[in-house]
């Protein structure tokens, strides 16, 4: 599968002066280890392959000394594979369970900046925040993957060309042909119900049957609540568990904001904040701060106290929640499909690196997301049909005049005194 990350690659890989060991970060199974193999198979010689979570032998070599060349030379050894610089990669694959491993970076980058290193972490975030690890702060540069964003999935299906015609539509903001708007549509149900994690996709393309999605689905869930019993201690795992469980009924309700009574009668920020921020650093939910007032800088007006959460990936939303095949490809009218639809815009924009604003004026007024390009400051707004009529981005655009502002609904694209109205399939292009 083609990955956007691999552009950032070939660049990381191409310095000539100043190159660091590089860190893959990202939730479990978003591709990670296919990724950093794959770009190593069609840009090196040779790649040198070590999983420190399954190979202890090896990660236990980083509990003496970490000098650079000893475990290069050590690394060949153990391998059977030659490290040349310039010509080999070597992977460090799942990284956060030898912290030793991650603190050798820095030799590396002090010391051997002419060797390729690039490691992987799934909880990384985690591991970093539980055992007080020393982070190579400075010494590393750091990427972060994320589940197949729609253009990705479109590229996974062999739809390139309708990818490029979806953002040339959006460069102009002319109308996509109407058999074109209503295939792109159609495909962007079907990633409704698919999600972005590379198995899944894989699944489906296999056989072209959804069949045999919920299946890679529910093992992807199984493997986190798996995490969360072996990354943390036995009473934080079961408010782990509670937490990301309750995230469906969260975003059932009207107002979507995280109440904690909602995972527990007398939940409170003290009883399960950390729970939350340990779902947030392995990547699996996507936190949206609230915002009061949306000026420029928006971190400065987050109020940290008032969040929503959304599911790292639409398509384990949608399995979680107990949504049928049938709803989500047919378009029946569900009043759940706005969440699902609120939780594949969230997913987007976060591959696309913006964080996740939304704002609310005095409960009168809510507005989905507001995003930051470089000092502008843009209101989305998020319909999941072509139903779009709004008062709080009429509300929004009289309190803050904003240059344009965007309505992501089911319609095609169009522009009318400043604001645009953009396919939901085209949140990629934002």
């Amino acid at each position: 599968m083609k990955r956007k990350v691999e552009t950032a690659l070939v660049a990381w890989a191409k310095k000539s002066t100043g190159r660091m060991p590089l860190l893959l970060n990202g939730a479990r199974q978003v591709g990670k280890t296919y990724t950093l193999r794959e770009f190593g198979e069609r840009h090196f010689k040779n790649v040198v392959y070590v999983n420190l979570e399954t190979n202890l032998t090896v990660a236990g070599y980083f509990g003496d000394n970490i000098a650079p060349e000893r475990l290069i030379r050590y690394l060949e050894a153990a391998t059977g594979e030659r490290i040349v610089p310039g010509e080999t990669l070597v992977i460090l694959d799942e990284i956060q369970s030898c912290e030793r491993a991650l603190t050798a970076l820095k030799y590396f980058c002090e010391e051997t900046p002419e060797y390729h290193i690039a490691a992987a972490g799934s909880l990384l975030g985690v591991a970093i925040n539980r055992q007080q690890y020393s982070f190579p702060v400075g010494k590393v540069e750091t990427l972060t993957l994320y589940p197949l964003d729609f253009e990705e999935f479109l590229w996974a299906r062999g739809k390139e060309f309708l990818a490029q015609e979806i953002r040339m539509a959006y460069d102009s903001m002319m109308p996509l042909p109407e058999p074109l708007h209503r295939e792109a549509i159609e495909l962007y149900r079907e990633y409704l119900l698919i999600g972005g994690m590379p198995a899944c996709v894989n699944a489906y393309l296999a056989k072209g049957s959804f069949l045999d999605v919920p299946l890679v689905q529910s093992e992807i869930l199984d493997n986190y609540i798996a995490d969360m019993a072996k990354y943390a201690s036995n009473a934080d795992s079961v408010k782990i568990r509670a937490c990301y469980n309750s995230i469906p009924a969260q975003l059932a309700k009207e107002n979507k904001k995280f109440q904690y009574k909602v995972v527990q009668k007398g939940g409170s920020a003290t009883l399960f904040g950390a729970s939350i921020e340990w779902l947030n650093l392995a990547g699996v939910v996507l936190k949206c701060q609230r915002i009061s007032q949306a000026i420029e800088p928006i971190p400065a007006y987050a109020d940290l106290s008032a969040f929503k959460l959304y599911m790292g990936d639409v398509g384990l939303l949608t399995l979680k929640a107990g949504l049928s095949q049938q709803t989500v490809l047919s378009d029946e009218g569900n009043t759940f499909m706005g969440a699902v639809t609120e939780n594949y815009v969230a997913q987007q924009l976060t591959a696309k690196g913006y964080s996740l604003y939304y704002w609310e004026s005095g409960g009168t007024a809510e507005l989905d997301f507001v995003l930051q390009q470089e000092n502008r400051i843009i209101g989305v707004e998020v319909k999941k049909g072509e139903h779009v009529r709004s008062r709080s981005l009429d509300v929004f655009v009289k309190t803050y005049h904003p240059a344009w502002s965007i309505r992501l609904s089911q319609k095609n694209f169009g522009e009318k005194d400043g604001l645009k109205s953009v396919p939901l399939y085209a949140v990629f292009c934002i």
